[in-house]
């Protein structure tokens, strides 16, 4: 993903990581290509509210943009089932309801924010930006050591000692994901559905590769993330 989601800035707000939830195949297309290539954000994009619950609690996002009419949790159960768990980033909910009463109760139940469909594009990137000048972050850093390696899970850098490891956002979110579930063996398609999401059209090899990538980067920590033959792969200190 170019630009770099970690060093990169906009128009004085630093480059977001968003998750997607939009259940409409056409829409969510548009909007993760317009978010890419408009605001250079990073874009995961789930179409079920199951996932987004998942996906928002098992990796850091900056905003959660979620439609209301979801198959399984729609989004204002997603939305109150986050908060209630100690959720702390932004949501702003998408709905075709524009009555009062709907409003209130999308904002009731954990948004931060409320845009109708049909909607702008730059309407969108603006609302994104507004949210993203809120101070969201927790208090506390989020900070986990795991052999040599430092991991700030709130500012997401990796460190060996002193030195900085750079990251591909992939990459970052393969290691966010194996630390969150540390000690559990992830199997190769959780993985790929996690980072790559279902619809992406890179082949199962890609996880292998980025793996390998990963550990040499970690300066060959092989023992830290471990290979389950047959299954896929768990983290373990």
């Amino acid at each position: 993903m170019k630009p770099d989601t970690f060093s990169c800035f906009v128009q004085g707000v630093s480059l977001l990581n968003i998750l997607l939830a939009e259940d409409d195949i056409r829409l969510g297309e548009l909007i993760a290509y317009m978010l890419k290539k408009k605001g250079g954000y990073q874009v995961e994009w789930v179409t079920q509210g199951d996932d987004a619950l998942a996906y928002a609690l098992q990796a850091h996002f900056d905003i959660l943009i979620l439609d209301w009419m979801l198959p399984g949790e729609d989004g204002v159960r997603v939305a109150s089932r986050l908060r209630q768990q100690g959720y702390n980033g932004a949501i702003l909910m998408l709905t075709a309801r524009d009555a009062l009463q709907d409003r209130i109760e999308g904002l009731d139940s954990g948004a931060d924010d409320y845009l109708v469909k049909p909607f702008e594009i730059e309407e969108l990137l603006a609302r994104l930006r507004a949210l993203a000048r809120r101070n969201f972050a927790p208090i506390q850093e989020q900070i986990v050591q795991i052999h040599s390696i430092t991991v700030n899970l709130t500012n997401r850098t990796v460190h060996d000692g002193e030195k900085e490891i750079h990251l591909t956002p992939r990459e970052y979110q393969l290691l966010e994901l194996l630390i969150r579930n540390k000690g559990q063996v992830l199997s190769r398609e959780v993985i790929f559905e996690r980072i790559w999401g279902l619809n992406s059209d890179v082949s199962m090899k890609t996880i292998d590769a980025t793996i390998k990538l990963l550990r040499k980067k970690l300066n060959g920590e092989t023992e830290m993330i471990q290979s389950i033959r047959g299954v896929g792969y768990k983290l373990d200190d």
